[in-house]
């Protein structure tokens, strides 16, 4: 969850931490669109991230107020229950489709190759190739066969970008290198619970993270597979992510998944719900799950992400963003039985002709570079009149909008550089207009307090000398 807006109003794409909300404004407008820009968007939210289960900082909220880690994933999994796995270990794709990859460890590395003869790589760097030309048992470079083991010695560790527990399998798909990291379950969660959640966090909340990750990884597991995750499922950082905090959640859930009529649940998760999980049935289309429905998340108060905005987006950066043509003039949202926004309906005006346009709500969060799809579209649209042509002094001139979802909207005038002054107050919501009788050139413009929209420039004719 973003490239023209997102410069502007930049978010992660993460689903863990973040920084602070939205400082307050102070008075007149903060934000002034440019010329030429067209109709105003102020775009306001809640939540971070997709919505669906159990929200981080929700769970935080649950742990303040005394919760246990089973009533917290209770809360969010409804219809699930706690059991054991048996599963022990796992395989998780570090890279893929690379050209050179590099391996190193602090002491002697053993390498099995695919015939399962064991060789010894000295201590330090090593860069991989697809050729699997290594330097090993103190000889020449010499090609080995595929699948590469490489395990570290005398209690050392692995390196591959990041250093890593366990042992790294190296293959070459395709003729490209492909790394897997295949450690403990236990050990692959040390390096997980504290990269998706601050170690600083209640241990409640910590826990409620180690059982949830702990069964998204064994539920997103492929049979036959050569993987069972990739480390950018849910974050999974190595030995750098791991804190004493998020071992002991590990540790005191260990082995324990929420189970959903005898199988792993699909426990999925994300930074902040804005008050409410969505299902994923609404997420992601049918058929969704019994347990990731919608429901309420009364602690999510406490994120800095609970509610978010305005976000003010030009009509340009509207048009572009979600691939509308002509002068964008309204837009408006559908929403979901969850509240996000299914659709996001955007009007235009091409060459004199009235059009409207479809995007899917996640498809504008994204392209917009909004923290969720649990949004509101306030608008502020003057639109020139169309033909508008230099007008004679004492013309009178309509002027028509739309204003929806703002208070304190005020029409402004300015001319010859002049300061802004108000003309006049927008009472009501929806489509407006109203006439002007310009002396000399002026510039019209709709805002509030904190966002001004782009002018609308009425020219006047200068006066004919006898």
């Amino acid at each position: 969850m973003v490239r023209t807006i997102a410069a502007l109003f930049a978010v992660a794409a993460a689903v863990t931490f973040a920084s602070a909300p939205h400082a307050a404004r102070s008075t007149g407008p903060q934000y002034v669109a440019p010329a030429g820009s067209g109709a105003l968007f102020l775009i306001s939210g809640h939540g971070y991230g997709h919505g669906v289960g159990m929200g981080q900082w929700g769970a935080q909220g649950y742990a303040q107020q005394g919760f246990a880690y089973d009533a917290i994933l209770d809360a969010y999994y409804p219809g699930t229950a706690l059991g054991q796995t048996a599963t022990t270990s796992i395989r998780v794709l570090l890279a893929s489709g690379k050209k050179k990859l590099t391996i190193s460890s602090k002491k002697q590395i053993t390498v099995e190759d695919g015939d399962g003869i064991d060789h010894t790589l000295p201590a330090g760097s090593t860069t991989l190739t697809p050729a699997l030309k290594l330097a090993v048992d103190g000889g020449p470079a010499q090609a080995l066969v595929p699948p590469l083991t490489f395990s570290p010695t005398g209690g050392s560790k692995l390196t591959l970008g990041r250093t890593y527990r366990g042992k790294i399998l190296v293959d070459v798909p395709n003729g490209k290198l492909r790394a897997i990291n295949v450690l403990g379950l236990q050990q692959y969660l040390y390096g997980v619970v504290t990269a998706e959640m601050p170690s600083s966090w209640l241990p409640a909340a910590l826990e409620a993270q180690a059982v949830a990750a702990r069964s998204y990884a064994l539920a997103s597991t492929r049979a036959g597979a050569p993987y069972d995750v990739s480390a950018a499922g849910q974050a999974y950082l190595g030995i750098s992510a791991e804190t004493p905090a998020g071992k002991q959640a590990v540790d005191a859930t260990a082995g324990q998944v929420l189970l959903y009529g005898g199988d792993v649940a699909l426990t999925l998760f994300s930074s902040s719900t804005g008050g409410r999980t969505q299902s994923a049935t609404d997420a992601f289309g049918p058929p969704g799950r019994p347990y990731l429905v919608s429901v309420s998340d009364p602690y999510d108060a406490i994120s800095p992400y609970h509610d978010w905005g305005p976000v003010p987006v030009t009509g340009q950066m509207l048009g572009s963003a979600v691939g509308v043509v002509g002068r964008i003039t309204d837009a408006t949202v559908k929403r979901n039985a969850s509240r996000r926004v299914k659709t996001l309906k955007v009007t235009s005006v091409s060459r004199g002709t009235q059009l409207t346009a479809s995007v899917g709500g996640v498809t504008a969060a994204a392209a917009l570079g909004l923290r969720s799809t649990w949004f509101s579209v306030g608008v502020l649209s003057l639109q020139p009149p169309s033909p508008n042509p230099a007008v004679a002094l004492g013309t009178r001139v309509g002027l028509s909008g739309v204003v929806r979802g703002v208070k304190g909207v005020v029409v402004q005038r300015s001319t010859s550089g002049t300061p802004w002054t108000q003309f006049r107050s927008i009472s009501t919501a929806g489509a407006f207009h109203f006439s002007v009788k310009p002396q000399v050139t002026t510039l019209y413009r709709l805002a509030t307090q904190s966002d001004a929209a782009a002018p609308v420039r009425i020219r006047v004719k200068a006066a004919t000398v006898k």
